[in-house]
């Protein structure tokens, strides 16, 4: 008897095309047991592509008292002995995926949606969208017998494609603030409430006045409701990471590694177990490759626009000196200076640290796949004409590292920071200096060995290769000689006094009213 096909549930987010159509399913019903058993109404934010729609779709089906879709998983033995369990209630599923917010009107897709109830439950048409919505609740409530649940899925969606029409986006948390507001008043006529986002808005309805909506994104125990740990990747998908191995040339204990620096390292609280990123683990499975899966379907346009306007030291990156609390990491509101919240909830920080269990906790980037993704986005803010092809680019200089060509090495690197535009409202050239430095020698990190510091006692940059070794010195408003100097005098290359490999020490001087690079000395 042939086998039966495994198919990789890739952009599957509902649980019942999950279930009746057998693709592979990681089990979180357990916790659909805990959260409809011990409380009532909760908010959860996570990460766009996280597997939040496919969660709530499997909330859904669990309160339609669809039963059989939810036959070999644990939520069936959990619910053995329970009274009631797999009953069926009136659901209200909001979903505000798949609609263009900057040209569809946020009321017209909430009527489309109550349009649809109200000829279920024979309720009229006419009055404001509260009004309606009311009266909906009211009548399921009426007909079944029973109170009604409600389901958000990505509630923000309509306020993040809009952060940068000011008009727009308040107009859209008004509508917010008079629609679900509903949630508050009604109470008596709900069971169960869950919503899904990325971001938590402050100054939003939702969260103003349901003060008894509970926000469990940064609970401990509910770390792993989205995304996969090491351990369910093992459970689950055996044959494909066998698969992947073997067509990686790789060992299985090798591939996971790889795995888990590409894609795993999501903490949402501090020390708990790592999460990895779903959607670029089962892309890899599939094309038993290491790309870029997550990062290729959305840029961070406009956080790294923010972050270069406001001067941002993108070296706290790299030196986990990014703190922020609790309460800062679980509110956003667009007119904060603090950027950090809003990286934070779209997955591009991370919790890494915490000096205590309370806090502050230091963040950082989750891996690999996160990291470098944003950094070759926020490189063309800084220096957009050094695209591919320019002469300028990290190919370019990648050519010339490997080459050992420190001539145009040095070439290349005074037409990167000529081609750098700059007005009398940037920041000091120093900033532009360091940050273009440390975004440069990072992004070449895929390709060579290098090591980027800031700190005293170390040189500014090194990099190896199979046959050179670099190292760098840089100044601003000196000499280069002073560079090389400290080269010496620090003992920089003494690690690399027995090594056979060639050494390159370069010493570097930048000029802030010329705003280039005025000397390059190797010795």
């Amino acid at each position: 008897m042939a086998e039966a096909i495994r198919k990789l549930p890739i952009g599957v987010q509902s649980f019942e095309v999950m279930r009746q159509e057998q693709f592979l399913y990681v089990d979180k019903t357990r916790y659909i047991y805990e959260l409809a058993h011990t409380g009532r109404q909760y908010f959860l934010s996570r990460p766009r592509r996280f597997g939040k729609s496919l969660f709530l779709s499997t909330l859904k089906a669990y309160w339609q008292g669809r039963k059989e879709l939810f036959e070999g998983l644990e939520i069936a033995e959990l619910e053995k002995d329970s009274e009631g369990a797999f009953e069926p209630y009136p659901v209200f599923y909001f979903d505000f995926n798949g609609q263009d917010y900057q040209a569809a009107a946020l009321e017209d897709v909430l009527d489309g949606m109550l349009s649809d109830w109200e000829k279920i439950y024979g309720c009229e048409k006419g009055g404001l969208l509260s009004d309606r919505f009311k009266r909906l609740l009211e009548a399921a409530r009426e007909k079944t017998g029973k109170k009604c649940v409600v389901l958000v899925d990505e509630y923000d969606k309509p306020l993040l494609e809009v952060l940068e029409n000011d008009e727009l986006e308040e107009h859209n948390k008004a509508v917010f603030k008079g629609f679900f507001g509903t949630l508050k008043t009604y109470d008596e006529h709900l069971r169960f409430v869950f919503i899904t986002g990325v971001t938590k808005f402050s100054k939003v309805s939702i969260f103003s006045d349901l003060n008894q909506l509970q926000d469990i994104s940064m609970f401990e125990e509910y770390s792993g409701i989205c995304g996969m740990t090491g351990e369910e990747i093992c459970a689950n998908f055996q044959p494909e990471l066998q698969a992947m191995a073997a067509k990686r040339k790789m060992s299985e204990e090798k591939c996971l590694q790889k795995l888990a620096r590409k894609y795993d390292g999501y903490h949402f609280f501090p020390g708990c177990q790592g999460v990895y990123n779903p959607f670029s683990v089962l892309n890899a499975l599939s094309k038993k490759g290491f790309s870029d899966f997550w990062f290729s379907t959305g840029t961070p346009t406009f956080l790294v626009r923010r972050l270069k306007n406001m001067h941002f030291d993108v070296r706290q990156f790299a030196e986990n000196t990014i703190y922020a609390d609790a309460v800062n990491l679980s509110d956003y509101r667009a007119d904060n200076p603090d950027i950090v919240p809003l990286l934070y909830q779209t997955g591009y920080l991370t919790i890494v640290g915490a000096d205590s269990e309370e806090g502050p906790y230091i963040l950082g980037f989750p891996n690999e796949e996160v990291r470098l993704g944003f950094l070759k986005s926020l490189f063309p803010e800084y220096a957009p004409t050094a695209v591919t092809g320019s002469g300028k680019d990290i190919f370019a200089l990648r050519s010339h590292i490997l080459a050992g060509d420190t001539e145009e090495l040095k070439e290349t690197f005074a037409a990167l920071f000529a081609s750098i535009p700059y007005t009398t409202k940037d920041a000091p050239f120093e900033h532009y200096f360091q940050t273009v430095v440390y975004l440069v020698f990072t992004l070449l990190g895929q390709y060579v060995h290098a090591e980027v510091h800031s700190s005293r006692g170390r040189a500014d940059c090194v990099l190896e290769t199979d046959k050179f070794v670099y190292i760098f010195e840089f100044k601003v408003d000196k000499s280069a000689r002073e560079a090389l100097e400290q080269i010496e005098e620090k003992g920089y290359a003494a690690p690399y006094g027995a090594d056979e490999r060639q050494l390159f020490k370069i010493g570097v001087n930048f000029d802030s009213e010329s705003r280039s690079l005025s000397e390059w000395l190797v010795g």
